[in-house]
């Protein structure tokens, strides 16, 4: 199975699943969307499966940054927008499986998944 990993390369939590992944033997493209963006459709997959909530990271230094009239009206439309402006707002990582997606980094669950 391979799976694709999408984050920031120099994210530590990022760097935790890839370790993770590569300890595993587990096959995996890695997108870096500081560096190659994220596709909007799939953005909005994303938010479809999980919920915009779950996505945006909220304890961000790109989230602090934000005018506070951004942050004080957010919703889902806007929430969409400024994650694919600025996807370091991304919660990361979104790990894409064939059957679900999952963010954030939680061993025990990429345990029970790829043994």
């Amino acid at each position: 199975m391979t799976v694709m990993l999408y984050g920031i390369k120099n994210c530590d939590t990022v760097k935790k699943a890839r370790k993770f992944l590569d300890q595993h033997q587990v096959s995996y493209e890695f997108h870096d969307y500081r560096e190659e963006g994220v596709n909007p459709i799939q953005l909005a997959a994303w938010a479809k499966e999980l919920g915009w909530e779950a996505l945006l990271n909220k304890r961000s230094t790109t989230w602090r940054q934000l005018p506070d009239e951004t942050k004080d009206n957010i919703n889902e439309v806007l929430a969409m927008m400024v994650m694919e402006d600025q996807p370091t707002l991304i919660k990361r990582p979104v790990l894409e499986l064939p059957d679900r997606v999952l963010v954030g980094f939680n061993e025990a669950t990429y345990t029970e998944i790829f043994n």
